[in-house]
């Protein structure tokens, strides 16, 4: 064999080689289930919007658990699991695990073994922002879902409401996520609601607050007790994804410690300004960022496996 026929066999074989790679480990793709399961979109998105029409605070919980489920190990669905529902920033707070559960045994039904918990939280997360009229996006799919779980691993990896500007981008950054994106994504309070014990503090003792608005939640926020009343994240347009987050933190309503930090004359405070003008540039910067989080240590080609029941491994 001459040269040119011996390069040519290599590059075959590099071919091969890399195309085996790629069905083995393989990427994550936004036609992933086109073949496998055509109909696994459509019915996730009317699962989802017939859970928020029914409980309109429910969006943003969907959205909270693709964000807890990336955070911690990646988008694995390992959120599901007893372990980490069980962890600090999850436990007698995260919620929506039902819908989850409900759409599972829906595709389920139509495709066995085919789709991934981690997937649907992925897809809830996009088809709610929709749903409650914000932006949508392309969702990359084909992640698998991990067989374990750790409480350890969500108590150091999720973020909490008493953490400051440098804490945010620090572990922010070790998820390969930048200042741009901590922002954005803490755009997605602009609904839902939090329990009186993750901003009491806020509202009683810090002074980077309006206090008018200090003075409204401290009335359903006492100094002590209900620690489980629920105040909205954004005082506005509490149901509707839209930039009022933003106007918010100009005025220091932000009702959490963690929101209001984004603006209080750090480096933060120029993007806080520009997506409280533009809902466009949020929304495109939001999109994106969601992108980027899904990208986060997913397991594909033979990693984890299709966990039957979300709540258990297989």
């Amino acid at each position: 064999m001459g040269f040119n026929g011996a390069a040519t066999l290599a590059l075959l074989i590099l071919l091969v080689s890399s195309n085996s790679f790629n069905m083995c480990f393989g990427q994550l793709s936004s036609n992933f289930y086109d073949s496998s399961c055509p109909n696994a979109l459509s019915t996730i998105r009317s699962k989802i919007r017939s859970a928020i029409s029914a409980e309109r605070r429910m969006g943003a919980s969907l959205i909270r658990l693709h964000f807890h489920d990336c955070f911690v190990n990646g988008c694995d669905g390992s959120l599901l699991l007893p372990e980490e529902k069980t962890a600090r920033g999850n436990n007698n707070s995260a919620r929506g695990f039902e819908v989850i559960d409900e759409v599972k045994s829906e595709v389920e039904s139509i495709c066995p073994g085919v789709v991934s918990c981690a997937d649907i939280l992925a897809v809830a997360a996009r088809d709610s922002s929709e749903a409650m009229g914000g932006p949508t996006w392309t969702v990359k799919l084909g992640r698998r879902d991990s067989a374990t779980a750790s409480e350890t691993d969500a108590n150091a990896n999720l973020p909490s409401f008493t953490d400051n500007l440098d804490e945010l981008i620090s572990l922010f950054s070790r998820k390969g996520l930048n200042t741009q994106d901590l922002v954005a994504l803490s755009g997605s309070h602009t609904i839902g609601q939090a329990q009186c014990s993750t901003f009491r503090d806020r509202i009683h003792n810090e002074a980077n607050i309006d206090s008018g608005f200090a003075s409204t939640r401290q009335r359903g926020c006492p100094t002590s007790g209900s620690d489980t009343n629920l105040a909205p994240l954004d005082l506005v347009t509490p149901t509707s994804f839209d930039n009022n987050y933003f106007k918010n933190l100009l005025q220091l309503k932000g009702l959490l410690h963690s929101d209001q930090v984004l603006f209080n004359n750090g480096s933060t405070d120029g993007l806080v300004r520009t997506y409280s003008e533009s809902r466009s540039t949020f929304y495109s910067d939001f999109a994106s960022a969601m992108v980027k989080m899904g990208d986060i240590g997913p397991l594909t080609g033979s990693s984890g496996q299709i966990r039957t029941n979300c709540g258990v491994p297989n």
